[in-house]
């Protein structure tokens, strides 16, 4: 996952939990509590391949330093029909097809979806 404003991407990660409200992701940097962002989220699937990315408004709501990475809660913000329509089936895919995306196994972290596209 990527987190963007219009100055440019801020922090790179990828994401622990997600919902129809936000998600929490572990970052390499740490971004201000309060900043809005647009957040790009992909897929990762086990043989490989990568969806398009998401990208969706969301507010850095909390963040707590981890070691050398940071744990962020980010709500997002009203979203269009469309963007709406695409979380709920990025949400429904990995509801529905848990071993379609990458696990622990195949990836360098156990987290199933990439926000650095």
């Amino acid at each position: 996952m990527t987190l963007r404003t219009r100055a440019g991407v801020i922090a790179r990660g990828r994401t622990t939990n997600l919902s129809r409200g936000g998600l929490c992701a572990d970052l390499d940097a740490e971004p201000a509590r309060g900043q809005q962002i647009d957040v790009l989220i992909a897929l990762i699937f086990s043989a490989e391949g990568i969806s398009e990315p998401l990208s969706l408004p969301a507010r850095v709501v909390w963040c707590t330093g981890l070691g050398e990475h940071f744990q962020v809660g980010l709500s997002f913000l009203p979203m269009s029909k469309d963007e709406t329509a695409f979380l709920d089936m990025f949400i429904r895919f990995l509801q529905e097809h848990p071993d379609e995306v990458s696990d622990e196994k195949s990836a360098s972290r156990s987290l199933p979806f990439d926000l650095s596209r």
